[in-house]
């Protein structure tokens, strides 16, 4: 009998089957290789922060000098007094919303564009798409007029619009997910009695949670990160943390203040990317795809 595995379960080879397959055998070379390039990598894009760091925690920094003159946490207290936390947390919630909205929407529209159960579907990938190939200040000064003309609130015109401008990434990365998913397992479990419930939550879902991760954390960075909509559509009176950060470098002697209100701004994203990328690629495990007839060999059993 050959052995089954889940959908998803990874499964170490033993020795014999090693020694059999050339191909299998581990490399110390090329892991060392990988380790290297992975390592300047992230010393290559965590560089920026040095300065950020030091100046987050200078009172005085003079040129010529290598290192801050005077240590200090006045950034840190006039960025809370300049309204810093109550900033943070509209942004979080903008970006929460933001994600919430844009990725069932966009994995809704992938998964009718993947299974061709929509009509003219190059016309509507053109249409979802369209965000991107517009300069935002044009699309957002076009929509803005709309919306004062419909009498829309701002912050919903502000949510409306970054829903729109994140279905693209959503789209896409749904799509890409959508192109690698079995429909035959949902069908199999619609024949061995499941409900669409069932299926949508037990299947489904968890077959299609790493691409969901993706896509809500690419929606999540366009609330997170926005600077145009904010300020066109909310008029100033939706103050988030892109708009203190730009308040500030606008002006001279802040810097202090910027590098605390540059590394707030970078928390969330890095700890939805570290969470990303260690939950991002778990899949299933038998529990949501073997019903009770399933039976499993011991490993390396024929």
């Amino acid at each position: 009998m050959a052995m089954m595995i889940p959908y998803g379960e990874r499964v170490t080879p033993d020795d014999r089957t090693v020694a059999a397959r050339p191909l299998m055998r581990p490399r110390p070379a090329g892991r060392t290789l990988r380790i290297v390039v992975a390592s300047l990598l992230a010393v290559w894009f965590a560089l920026p922060l040095v300065p950020l760091l030091l100046w987050s925690v200078a009172n005085r920094w003079s040129a010529p000098a290598a290192l801050p003159t005077e240590w200090g946490l006045d950034g840190l207290a006039s960025a809370v007094t300049a309204g810093a936390v109550p900033a943070f947390g509209r942004s979080l919630l903008l970006g929460l919303v933001v994600a919430a909205v844009a990725t069932p929407l966009g994995a809704m529209a992938a998964r009718a564009l993947a299974r061709g159960a929509v009509p003219a579907p190059r016309l509507v990938s053109g249409i979802l798409l369209a965000p991107l190939a517009l300069p935002a200040f044009v699309a957002v000064m076009g929509l803005t007029i709309v919306l004062l003309r419909a009498r829309v609130p701002g912050l919903i015109g502000v949510v409306i619009l970054l829903v729109a401008a994140a279905l693209p990434y959503t789209v896409y990365t749904m799509r890409v997910a959508y192109a690698a998913h079995d429909l035959a397992y949902e069908e199999e479990a619609r024949t061995l009695g499941a409900s669409r419930a069932q299926v949508l939550w037990r299947v489904h879902l968890p077959l299609v949670a790493p691409g969901l991760a993706r896509a809500a954390f690419l929606a999540f960075l366009v609330g997170w990160s926005d600077y145009v909509v904010t300020v066109l559509v909310g008029g100033g009176t939706i103050v988030t943390l892109p708009l203190l950060v730009a308040s500030f470098a606008a002006g001279v002697g802040n810097d202090a203040v910027v590098a605390v209100l540059s590394l707030s701004a970078i928390v969330p994203p890095l700890v939805l990317l570290l969470g990303l990328g260690r939950f991002g690629r778990r899949y299933p495990t038998a529990r949501y795809l073997t019903g009770p007839t399933a039976s499993r060999s011991p490993k390396g059993a024929p």
